[in-house]
């Protein structure tokens, strides 16, 4: 399919790059085609104006043309320059015998007057250039005179910008034939790599859904087969049914708000967060958990000297935006550090909160403060080739633990580092193994006070 698709995008290239030369190409041969020819009439033109200047004009008295052109006297001088430019000229009577030539044989073509240059076809392959132009004097016709030029003179250097043009418009079409190649696949490759991971994320998603749909068809399945199975086993199937797709509801809107959030559909509920409270709240909801594995959990509000003076008073740690969302996304971060965090006697999750600063954007003049939650565990760590796919969706560390159904489906950093990016922060993953891991996320402080002074 993607080769297709490399092919098509190819033969485009190709193609509008050959229509395009072909136009240049058209219009280079027709300028220069006009241009030769318009030098050939003018040196016609020229050879014309000067033959008249140095005509012998004689007075005949007694007879009916008051005037008359001394032929031998006039062309004798004109006819060593005209055969050097390859040029002949032709002087008829007024009524239109010819008189002289510097031709060897007469030109079998009618006398048409033609003062602005016009192509004869004498054979095939012959062709000339003539001017034709009628001599008077005081409204008396003395006779015409007919330059003639070889045609060769134009067809030669157009034949060799034919063949010039053509190789040159050949090897312009190739050589863009490769680049588009080239390039195709250059544009294919994003595509390949997306198209890989959408397959990737689909049959993660679907491997997903079937295991928990395929243990609830089994339970109502022998739910059914047993009608008069015993009242405790049956709410046990029940619970077991309901705890699956409670499983199946948190899949389902991790998947809705990770593709709402790649199309842009996420809307914030934006209002005052007290990130300390919400911290305080996630620590207290994962406590129990915590207990029961023998992991200290603790959260640490740290004071930083900063260069606003504004940001020293109760609301330090408050920021603008969804609590829900952001309730969300440090209780993905400390649940996984708490789930991951083996039993020990020095096992520990620390939460750490401080306010630090970091240059704006503008000239880098004004600093922007910014809050930083690390989440801090004593686990067994993460390898460097993990941690560069640690974001991926329904990437999963331990691998053991794939199929354990107490284990998440793979989408909470993803949905961590989707939530963090909608508040416009930052989201970093440091590990070492066998030592632990830390989770830092920066997020934009609340600066309301500040505006409102300014």
């Amino acid at each position: 399919m993607f080769q297709a698709t490399r092919c098509r995008l190819a033969l485009w290239y190709t193609g509008v790059t050959a229509v395009l030369l072909l136009f240049f190409a058209t219009g280079v041969y027709v300028y220069v085609r006009s241009t030769l020819i318009e030098r050939v009439d003018d040196t016609l033109k020229h050879v014309v104006e000067v033959v008249e200047r140095s005509l012998i004009i004689q007075p005949t008295p007694g007879s009916d043309v008051p005037y008359r052109v001394n032929i031998e006297a006039s062309f004798r001088d004109n006819t060593n320059t005209v055969d050097d430019d390859h040029i002949d000229l032709e002087w008829f009577s007024p009524n239109g015998e010819l008189l002289w030539s510097t031709l060897s044989e007469p030109l079998d073509i009618p006398l048409n007057l033609n003062p602005m240059g016009k192509t004869v076809h004498l054979a095939a392959d012959h062709l000339l250039r003539q001017v034709t132009e009628r001599v008077e004097t005081e409204r008396h016709v003395l006779g015409y005179l007919r330059v003639s030029h070889p045609w060769f003179e134009v067809t030669k250097p157009i034949q060799q910008l034919i063949i010039d043009l053509t190789l040159g418009t050949l090897i312009m079409v190739l050589s863009v034939a490769a680049i588009g190649w080239f390039l195709s696949g250059i544009a294919m490759e994003p595509v390949r790599k997306s198209y890989q991971s959408l397959k990737q994320f689909t049959a993660d998603a679907s491997h997903e859904l079937r295991n928990p749909i395929a243990m609830i068809q089994m339970n109502v399945q022998m739910a059914l087969s047993y009608p008069d199975l015993d009242t405790h086993l049956q709410r046990q199937q029940l619970k077991v049914i309901e705890r699956l797709t409670q499983r199946l509801g948190r899949l389902v809107n991790d998947l809705l708000f990770l593709a709402r959030s790649d199309s842009g559909m996420v809307q914030l509920q934006q209002q005052s967060v007290p990130l300390d409270a919400l911290l305080m709240e996630v620590i207290e909801e994962q406590q129990l958990v915590a207990a029961e594995k023998g992991i200290s959990l603790s959260l640490n509000l740290l004071e930083t000297p900063t260069s606003n003076e504004l940001h020293k008073s109760d609301n330090a740690f408050t920021l603008l935006g969804d609590w829900d969302q952001l309730a969300r996304l440090f209780t993905n971060l400390v649940s996984n550090a708490v789930q991951y965090t083996p039993t020990s006697k020095e096992a520990s999750v620390q939460v750490e909160l401080q306010q630090t600063e970091r240059l704006g954007t503008v000239g880098g003049r004004h600093p922007q403060s910014l809050l930083q939650v690390q989440v801090r565990d004593t686990g067994s760590g993460i390898s460097e080739e993990a941690l560069s796919h640690i974001f991926d969706r329904f990437y999963r560390v331990d691998l053991a633990r794939t199929h354990d159904t107490a284990a998440g489906s793979g989408l909470g950093l993803a949905i961590a580092k989707a939530i963090v990016e909608n508040h416009h922060g930052s989201i970093q993953v440091a590990s070492v193994l066998n030592q632990g891991s830390t989770v830092t996320v920066s997020l934009p402080a609340y600066q309301g006070s500040l505006k409102m002074e300014s």
